[in-house]
């Protein structure tokens, strides 16, 4: 048998350097000139591959894994989410401090993201603090056979768009991101759940994966953080490795092609 492994170069990682918070951001920055929506996921899973602990992604996070999420939200146009995720974490709108709001301005951006929910359903409760504790007006993504009923119970708290494509029972993602091109908002920042961050990279269109490894033991029954019915074989790249003095590792990989 070949030795297959001859020759491969391994690289020590160690505390060779050490960044502040406005270094921080530069590692997280979306390309310069975009024409086309640039996809970015957020995820933190344990180092035996949950993505929940007692049922909610938030219970693995530490005071670095808040600070790179709040850092992604900062950069990005748009945030992408799915329904069970919002209920389930208990969202509000996006909260973007003086300083931030600052710099998206110079960049072109509006002050505040808006967050754009994915839902087959459109069953989603108007009173929920999602849509009464937020700045910018949210975005619902929902499919042909929902649409009415839902553009009927929540467009006096959101714009509700169909997102279907051929089939109208399902959100498609080519259809999605048509819309947020649409609207200028190229830089998507995807929160999950395993559902959305499935669907995005069944169907190719999943650019970079941030994710948090929490220093976390789970077991067997965490879900992943990717789920759905498709098996695909995307070449990622590392393009970078963070720390911290809590044992998480800010992992970001982007497609290689």
């Amino acid at each position: 048998m070949p030795d297959t492994a001859a020759g491969v170069q391994f690289s020590v990682l160690g505390p060779t350097d050490s960044v502040d918070d406005g270094r921080v951001s530069d590692f997280y920055a979306y390309p310069d000139g975009l024409q086309r929506c640039w996809v970015r996921a957020n995820m933190i899973a344990s180092v035996d591959g949950g993505a929940t602990a007692d049922g909610k992604a938030g219970g693995m996070a530490d005071a670095g894994d808040r600070l790179v999420f709040r850092l992604m939200r900062y950069a990005a146009d748009v945030i992408v989410v799915g329904a069970a995720t919002v209920r389930v974490e208990n969202y509000s709108g996006a909260q973007v401090p003086v300083t931030h709001r600052n710099a998206r301005q110079r960049r072109g951006q509006a002050e505040v993201p808006p967050i754009a929910v994915v839902t087959q359903s459109g069953n989603l409760d108007p009173d929920a603090r999602f849509f009464t504790r937020t700045e910018t007006r949210p975005m619902i993504l929902t499919c042909t056979d929902a649409f009415a009923d839902t553009h009927n119970r929540l467009s006096g708290v959101a714009d509700v768009f169909d997102a279907s494509g051929p089939e109208a029972d399902r959100v498609d993602p080519a259809t999605l991101l048509k819309i947020l091109a649409e609207r200028g908002l190229y830089r998507v920042l995807s929160e999950g759940g395993p559902q959305v961050l499935g669907m995005f990279i069944e169907h190719g269109h999943l650019d970079e994966l941030c994710l948090t490894v929490a220093p976390l033991l789970l077991g067997g029954l965490a879900p992943r953080i990717a789920s759905g019915p498709g098996e695909v074989h995307t070449r990622m790249r590392a393009a970078h490795l963070l720390s911290d003095d809590d044992g998480y590792l800010y992992t970001r990989y982007v497609r290689a092609d």
